[in-house]
């Protein structure tokens, strides 16, 4: 069978990371479907976004809609599952929202898959670092741990760093490998947990082969800069664009895993023509920390304003230290190494930005959380 005749559907492929694998695969001579409900938090008005490709089919609609997702599944040959409710935060508020998008419309898709005919190939699910919780560190007499998460008892005295948990000494931290124990610290991260685990046995038990990609701190241009609930870099570039601060918990110290969205979407393709990706989980990041502090002080500087970020000293419920990405698996599976550095990554952000109409709606986010006591 020819390339060309083989049929993606991309679940949530109007979206930031979407659209970017959506591209990739027009651009390898696939044809394309894409199923989208067009959120309005993250489409504004629930409009398709400007840069929705033209060549794909589009489907407007819910991975919760049988009836939808059965006409989205038709046909298809390979299945991307990118559609998800995301936000660690609002997760733990609207917590019947999160689960029934990303929990019961992943079984929605595959109680499909069981009982309906259908001619599904492999299927890629976006699964998350979230369900890690806290990070991996070395302790120098204890070697590897995991110190979980931090009790609000140490928090509330400003003691930022974890402790090893068998002597209390200090740790580094080092990059998390795909046989470390999911630890989730959120609903949000639950569901995505429940996401990779659901098709991965799913594909076991059917014969499909089926790959998991945890992806660490996704950047890059169409990023919602008017979604306050998930991406650290679009929602301190939308308070600098607006000429306010950016809020940072704890000390900024605390570093993530930033990866350019191009980088993912690449990897996604590699998965897909991959035979050595089939039933396997793996991170998908660069296995370099960066600092959320660092993160606000390159995007003011790129932008050429001088606004500093503002250091709250105070702390989220289930907010981690450190986590970043061991890579070795993918790097020896798929020959994948990140292409696109941080620093370069930001600069493209910034000039994406300037065409981009930013909504700071960071306050209304933060005041939900502190409503309920979770910030």
């Amino acid at each position: 069978m020819k390339k060309s005749q083989n049929l993606v559907l991309v679940t949530g492929g109007a979206g930031f990371i979407g659209s970017h694998i959506v591209d990739n695969l027009i651009a390898s001579g696939y044809k394309v479907r894409i199923l989208d409900n067009l959120d309005p938090q993250v489409h504004a008005g629930g409009r398709p976004p400007k840069h929705l490709n033209k060549k794909a089919q589009f489907i407007k609609g819910s991975v919760t809609n049988r009836k939808v997702l059965e006409s989205a599944i038709d046909n298809a040959d390979y299945i991307f599952h990118e559609a998800a409710a995301v936000g660690v935060g609002q997760s733990m508020y609207q917590i019947k929202h999160y689960t029934k998008v990303n929990t019961y419309g992943t079984a929605v898709l595959l109680d499909i898959l069981a009982n309906k005919p259908n001619k599904v190939k492999k299927i890629i699910v976006a699964a998350s670092m979230s369900s890690y919780g806290e990070g991996s560190y070395i302790c120098k007499k204890h070697g590897g741990v995991r110190p979980g998460l931090r009790e609000e008892t140490q928090l509330k005295k400003k003691q930022w760093e974890p402790g090893c948990p068998v002597c209390g000494g200090k740790l580094r931290p080092v990059g998390i490998t795909e046989v470390e124990m999911q630890d989730c610290n959120s609903i949000y991260a639950i569901n995505k947990k429940d996401q990779e685990d659901m098709l991965m046995v799913f594909g076991r038990a059917y014969g499909i082969p089926t790959v998991a990609l945890r992806y660490f701190n996704v950047f890059g241009p169409r990023q919602s800069l008017s979604n306050p609930y998930t991406g650290v870099a679009a929602i301190f570039l939308s308070r600098l664009m607006s000429g306010n601060r950016p809020v940072i918990y704890e000390d900024g110290l605390q570093t993530r895993d930033f990866i350019s969205v191009h980088d993912i979407a690449r990897v996604n393709i590699l998965a897909l023509k991959s035979d050595k990706a089939d039933g396997k989980v793996f991170n998908v990041g660069t296995c370099n920390p960066i600092p959320i502090k660092k993160v606000a002080e390159v995007l003011a500087d790129l932008l050429g304003v001088k606004i500093k970020a503002e250091i709250t000293g105070k702390f989220r419920a289930g907010d981690v230290r450190h986590c970043f990405a061991d890579i070795t698996k993918i790097k020896d599976k798929l020959g994948f190494s990140p292409s696109i550095s941080f620093e370069s990554g930001m600069e493209e952000i910034i000039k994406w930005s300037a065409s981009q109409k930013a909504v700071d709606k960071f306050e209304k986010a933060r005041k939900e959380l502190v409503q309920r006591k979770l910030a």
